[in-house]
């Protein structure tokens, strides 16, 4: 700081003093004052938000990298990507990091490599320096240019106790050069690694399920269903003959039933044919009135109670049994006898 001060001195005590008439920021508190000023605007346009931050690419296919031409900066990071994922690429576009015209320089060298569809990350790396080295790297414009950039942007500039403003819009700040190249790249022996133990846990696990799968197999196997399929059946092979049994014994039951019907209404018919009545009055002329009542007689006695039966039955049975009846005597009419002279 500078101050503009004026002397007095005490004539009793002759004693010295300064009045401070003006005090005015120079040097590095000057220029704090100015970044912290920059800094407030800023973060008032919500250029510092976190929901400006984007994910850096898992394997990004080329690295762009702005730094220093033959800088330190330069070899860390290109080494230790080199030796974390030998399979990298990089764009490198060299500018000036340090002096005037240091901010438009980066700010160049930046549009260049986020133009290229190729690049999938942006690395800005500057080595160590003193407030007034890495003051273009709290410019403005700069600051504004990697806040518009379209590709991430990793920012590693100085040491850990250096933070431009450039870091607060950066999708990720990194200590140093080679922190950032470690941010951007895996280290791929660690890769191989976790993809061995990935791959022989899944080997596993398959392993376990079709043993599990093989074991589920056997018993469904060893199941006595599955030995002899039959065997479900055994219990009712038994219970299937004595239901057959009593169907057969059932239905011999019905016909022979129907069968003595059938012939009790033939010989129903039969009887009331008018062959067998002129016999019958033939035979009443000629043994006279006595045998004509004793046949009477032992015709009501011999009745068959079943026909009885059958005439005070349903009248279409009846109807039926008439039709089946005629039937059965179209197909074997009765032998007539001769008439005697």
């Amino acid at each position: 700081m500078t101050a503009r001060v004026r002397p007095r001195v005490f004539d009793r005590t002759t004693q010295l003093s300064f009045e401070c008439l003006e005090l005015h920021l120079a040097g590095e508190g000057r220029l704090l004052a100015q970044l912290e000023q920059l800094k407030r605007k800023l973060q008032a346009e919500g250029l510092f938000d976190e929901y400006r931050k984007r994910r850096l690419p898992l394997l990004p296919r080329t690295i762009g990298l702005v730094t220093g031409r033959d800088s330190d900066a330069e070899r860390d990071v290109l080494t230790t990507v080199s030796r974390r994922w030998p399979a990298a690429r990089f764009r490198v576009a060299h500018a000036l990091v340090q002096g005037t015209n240091s901010a438009g320089s980066v700010m160049t060298a930046l549009a260049r490599l986020d133009a290229d569809p190729e690049v999938d990350v942006i690395i800005l790396a500057r080595g160590g320096g003193s407030l007034e080295d890495l003051l273009p790297f709290s410019d403005e414009g700069l600051v504004r240019a990697v806040a518009a950039a379209a590709t991430p942007v990793v920012t590693a500039i100085g040491h850990e106790r250096d933070f431009p403003l450039v870091d607060l819009v950066a999708d990720m700040r990194a200590s140093t050069p080679t922190d950032a190249a470690k941010r951007v790249v895996p280290d791929h022996a660690v890769e191989q690694a976790g993809l061995r133990q990935a791959s022989d846990r899944l080997a596993r696990a398959i392993d376990a399920l079709i043993s599990r799968e093989q074991h589920t197999v056997s018993t469904l196997r060893n199941r006595p269903v599955m030995v002899d399929p039959t065997s479900a059946f055994a219990a009712h092979f038994e219970r299937l003959d004595l239901l057959r049994h009593r169907l057969a014994g059932g239905i011999d039951r019905i016909l022979r039933s129907e069968e003595a019907d059938l012939r009790a209404a033939v010989t129903s018919v039969r009887a009331l044919s008018p062959s067998a009545r002129s016999s019958g009055l033939r035979g009443a002329r000629r043994s006279g009135p006595r045998v004509r009542l004793e046949r009477r007689r032992h015709r009501g006695r011999g009745a068959d109670p079943r026909l009885s039966r059958r005439r005070r039955a349903h009248p279409r049975r009846r109807r039926d049994q008439r039709e089946g009846a005629a039937w059965l005597i179209s197909r074997n009419p009765p032998t007539s006898r001769p008439a005697r002279n």
